[in-house]
């Protein structure tokens, strides 16, 4: 796959679903405990706010707008920052399904929304959610946006309507959907620094890809600026501006992700995935290993296997 965000998605397993949808009546505001990976949420009718650490001011959600949450961070969605704040998990655990209605229904609807979450194996946070900001903001107006809300709706109706496979078609569509905010998140922040942002760099775009793609081979400063077309102390400075480290360094990291996607996902021995990721020996692959992810090879994969983690035999 000649594609780093399909690579790290792969890894990472990402999985979407469904949560609720949101119906609000006059002025409220709920403060939303931390989510364990990711949540999404759009507006489909009003209008309404949402704020949390992070941010330097509330963002106005209307119609057509959506918003990623990436962090394990408290939030609140509110027609204003005056009105009294209520925790809204007393308000989803008394609901019927998943539709949420709240407020004084005498009072015109102030704002609706869908929202869902993704859930990720334990690795996502390194590897993607903290190269993201804590939230991402798709207004209706974005370049890709109308493809999210038809995504949105599509995800509405067969949540609400419990069709055949419904909850398989949610999880796909919901993964779509992340991709396509990352991608605007990417594009409209050119200025970045880390891996996501030099996907959209011609030059640190190609390396990336090389990397990513046959991780076990002996790459060099060299041979990457081969790869992207220009000399090597030229490739060198811009993937460390672009990226924020040097390019062995990301080489080194990712060959370790891989390892350990390896060891959690497959029975193959600790000294064959250290060949098939790059490494001359099991020795080497251990040392680089304990040293990144804080644990030996061993260790890290049977910790998995007593948390129940299947292997792939």
């Amino acid at each position: 796959m000649d594609d780093p965000l399909g690579e790290v998605l792969a890894l990472v397993s990402a999985r979407g679903e469904l949560t609720s949808t949101l119906i609000g009546h006059g002025d409220w505001a709920l403060r939303f405990s931390a989510p364990a990976g990711a949540k999404f949420n759009s507006v489909t009718v009003g209008s309404c706010i949402v704020y949390t650490e992070g941010l330097a001011q509330p963002v106005t959600l209307r119609v057509g707008d959506s918003f990623l949450l990436t962090r394990p961070q408290e939030f609140v969605l509110a027609t204003s920052t005056e009105a009294r704040e209520q925790p809204a998990s007393p308000f989803f655990r008394a609901a019927e399904g998943r539709t949420v209605e709240f407020g004084p229904t005498e009072q015109p609807v102030s704002a609706a929304l869908i929202g869902g979450s993704f859930t990720f194996d334990r690795r996502a946070r390194e590897l993607l959610l903290n190269a993201l900001p804590p939230l991402i903001y798709l207004p209706a107006d974005a370049s890709g946006a109308a493809t999210a809300q038809y995504l949105l709706r599509r995800i509405d109706q067969e949540g609400r309507y419990g069709r055949l496979a419904a909850d398989v078609i949610v999880q796909h569509l919901a993964v779509v959907l992340l991709v396509d905010m990352i991608r605007y998140h990417v594009t409209q922040n050119s200025n970045g620094i880390g891996w996501l942002h030099g996907l959209t760099d011609p030059v640190v775009a190609a390396a990336l890809a090389a990397i990513h793609t046959t991780p076990a081979a002996r790459w060099t400063v060299q041979l990457l600026a081969d790869e992207a077309h220009v000399s090597r102390s030229t490739f060198a400075a811009r993937f460390k501006s672009v990226v924020g480290q040097g390019p062995l360094e990301y080489l080194t990291r990712w060959r370790l992700e891989v390892g350990a996607h390896r060891l959690a996902t497959t029975s193959l021995t600790i000294a064959t995935i250290a060949g098939d990721v790059g490494y001359g020996s099991e020795a080497a692959f251990a040392l680089a290993f304990k040293r990144e992810l804080g644990m030996a090879p061993g260790r890290y994969r049977r910790s998995l296997q007593t948390s129940g983690t299947k292997l792939v035999l």
